[in-house]
């Protein structure tokens, strides 16, 4: 049942008996909502009071029924405190617990972050005009930091429950996890079918695995009037090629309406390449982010009909996920137009 229709009040005492066990004080919750829009996992805002100090998270925990490929919570918070330690720019985490929301369920506090999110709002709201300047190098600059993180100086996710793993190919992976996506639709999807086997015969040489975001895009920063404040939402996270989250930015749901400006509405796809490569101080293959951009608009395609799924299932209540699952067709097509105008 998706957190809406969640008894908040045993929520809210859970919760309660959760933080004072982490914090060995006392503690109130002041507030506690479910966050909707979309999203894979069930979210809450939480307000509490802890030895009389006021703090504000955001609470995630493993919804019914996720999109392929999405890790546990368990998994994400292991990532997260990765990504810190490597200094990128994401809230801190806490409390890990299981079955505080649902039993089975793996669930953590995320602290806070007060900014703008939501996609069309980065990528037109007057009062972020500033911010877009510099949201390009910035975004360039958190890739640099999560790319340094690799299988050999991270030892502690190589076990995690990933899309791909630290051996495997990244392309051959990708393919792999794409053709899964298509074979599960309900119904036959051939422009998808014909992606995949542009895909299969075009696909890039291996190269070096870092970790990799997995869903690096607007709307997943939170962002302020000053520029980036923090990288969210790392359920996607797995071991691949750094070009994936380079080229996932430049797809084409994520530019909110700017398309003109393929990097997430924010700059041009070269531009945004560049940053990449002045940060990491290495020369990208255009063709590797090509294949990879067409990847990407062939996964969120087929994603985008999964999100329908959760709410035809009764799994999942939130009437948003129906609104994503139109969307596929414009993946099919960008992808397509992507393939027809490759050199």
């Amino acid at each position: 049942m998706k957190a809406a229709s969640a008894d908040l009040d045993a929520l809210s005492r859970k919760l309660r008996l959760a933080l004072e066990g982490a914090h060995q004080k006392s503690v109130t919750i002041d507030e506690l909502a479910p966050l909707s829009g979309g999203a894979c996992q069930d979210n809450y805002r939480v307000r509490a009071t802890i030895d009389g100090a006021e703090r504000r998270y955001a609470l995630r925990s493993d919804a019914a029924r996720s999109l392929r490929g999405s890790i546990s919570r368990r998994d994400e918070y292991a990532v997260i405190d990765g990504a810190r330690r490597a200094g990128v720019r994401t809230p801190a985490t806490s409390c890990l617990t299981e079955s505080l929301v649902a039993e089975g369920r793996w669930a953590y506090l995320l602290d806070w972050v007060d900014g703008e999110a939501i996609g069309r709002r980065v990528t037109k709201a007057p009062q972020l005009a500033k911010a877009r300047e510099r949201l390009p190098t910035e975004l360039a600059e958190e890739l640099a930091k999560i790319h340094t993180i690799t299988p050999d100086n991270a030892p502690s996710l190589r076990s995690l429950s990933m899309v791909t793993g630290p051996d495997d190919d990244p392309c051959e992976g990708a393919l792999r996890f794409l053709r899964a996506m298509i074979a599960h639709l309900p119904e036959p999807h051939p422009a998808l079918e014909f992606v995949c086997a542009w895909l299969a015969e075009h696909r890039p040489t291996r190269a070096a695995t870092t970790l990799t975001h997995g869903d690096f895009r607007v709307g997943n920063f939170m962002v302020g009037p000053e520029g980036l404040r923090a990288v969210l939402d790392w359920e996607f996270a797995h071991w691949g090629d750094p070009i994936e989250d380079v080229a996932w930015m430049c797809v084409r749901d994520w530019r909110f309406g700017e398309l003109s400006l393929a990097a997430g509405g924010l700059a041009t796809r070269e531009a945004f390449v560049r940053d990449y490569e002045r940060v990491t101080s290495t020369s990208v293959d255009r063709d590797r982010v090509r294949w990879w951009e067409i990847m990407g608009n062939a996964r969120w395609a087929a994603g985008s009909v999964e999100q329908g799924e959760r709410y035809l299932s009764g799994a999942e209540s939130d009437i948003e996920l129906i609104a994503i699952a139109r969307r596929a067709a414009e993946m099919e097509w960008e992808a397509l137009r992507l393939i027809r105008t490759a050199p």
